[in-house]
């Protein structure tokens, strides 16, 4: 049982509900997550426009999704594992890339790097090593791209935890821990 009830459709501004229903393409109506939301229509502003500047900018919808699913996994987030698993396959992520992607890894070292550089700033609260960014750096990542990878960071963090604060109801398929 959810422990933060959805906003009803009749009651979210209707310009908040285009942006919502736009947010998730191929979703079936608007998911528990951004409904919860929605709730807050200030904070339901605040993620879609961060989310969309976000997915304008340097990094890939693969690179972001990998960002994602390490961090739901990190803070446990089952449901942004399941919503991020499928955005991930939308992005071009294989089964082994997601499942790799939780624990932080990746086959191509640009993006394990990325994704050790993610696990470190999440269980580390931020106070990374001079050698966790120099790594960064030496696998192609520039300064632009280093601060993108925190904004994404704390997107998904502010997402893992509304969700787990809620107890969302899941609306996308299972995955396999």
């Amino acid at each position: 049982m959810m422990r933060l009830n959805p906003a009803e459709l009749n009651q979210i501004d209707k310009g908040l509900q285009e942006m919502l229903e736009k947010g998730r393409p191929g979703a079936k109506g608007i998911p528990n997550f951004l409904r919860i939301l929605a709730n807050s229509p200030a904070a339901a502003l605040a993620y879609l426009r961060a989310e969309e500047a976000l997915a304008g900018g340097r990094l890939s919808g693969r690179e972001r999704e990998q960002i994602a699913l390490a961090v739901a996994e990190i803070n446990g987030s089952k449901y942004c594992l399941q919503a991020h698993a499928a955005a991930g396959g939308n992005a071009g992520l294989s089964g082994e890339e997601i499942q790799s992607a939780r624990r932080s890894a990746a086959a191509e070292a640009k993006a394990a790097q990325m994704l050790r550089f993610t696990q470190s700033m999440v269980l580390q609260r931020g106070e990374i090593s001079d050698d966790d960014l120099s790594a960064l750096r030496k696998a192609g990542y520039s300064d632009a791209e280093a601060v993108e990878i925190v904004a994404n960071i704390a997107l998904n963090v502010f997402a893992n935890y509304l969700n787990i604060l809620s107890k969302t109801e899941a609306d996308f398929p299972e995955i396999a821990d």
